[in-house]
């Protein structure tokens, strides 16, 4: 006898892992729009932020997990703030990109995931933003070795920034965050 798993079973499946993952109720968003009207980055995204959580309520799965979007998301918080059922979509994002991480989904953006883990690892490193060691480590990584590189002197001009990197008076404090957040993530 063969087993077959319906299309519904998957479907809520998807909406079942994002909302344990996230800790939010993506099924109470009824698509007034208004976080994607308030996202500061939504010109760059395939899909606005309201299109994944009803893609993610449908079981589009595959284009939900592939998407640009999920990783442009700057988790600034916006949607979060303006959204009138309270679902803080920069945790469902955030579940989103690790679900895509775990599950090693082909992005159409591959050098964004690259940016994410580059940038995470210079806060994890000074507990702040280090612009250079930023710009100069995803330049190499990525293999863009000269991209931007004529914005450095503006930049250094302007104090924008820094050549060598500040670290954050807490710096253990960042260190601890990141610990308890690499352990609510194995859970």
């Amino acid at each position: 006898m063969k087993y077959e798993i319906s299309q519904e079973t998957l479907k809520s499946e998807f909406v079942s892992q994002v909302e344990k993952r996230s800790h939010q109720s993506v099924k109470s968003c009824y698509q007034c729009g208004k976080c994607s009207a308030g996202c500061p980055i939504c010109f760059a995204m395939d899909y606005t932020p309201n299109q994944i959580i009803r893609m993610i309520q449908i079981g589009i799965r595959d284009e939900v997990l592939s998407s640009k979007t999920i990783w442009l998301c700057a988790s600034c918080e916006t949607c979060s703030t303006r959204c009138p059922r309270e679902v803080d979509l920069a945790a469902v994002m955030d579940a989103l990109r690790r679900m895509a991480q775990e599950e090693k989904v082909k992005f159409k953006e591959k050098d964004v995931p690259l940016f994410n883990r580059i940038f995470l690892a210079t806060i994890r490193r000074y507990g702040r933003l280090y612009e250079a060691g930023l710009i100069g480590s995803y330049n190499l990584k990525s293999g863009h070795f000269f991209k931007d590189i004529l914005m450095s002197p503006k930049m250094f001009r302007k104090g924008k920034m820094n050549l060598l990197p500040k670290k954050t008076k807490n710096i253990k404090e960042i260190k601890k965050m990141f610990l308890k957040a690499k352990k609510i993530e194995e859970k």
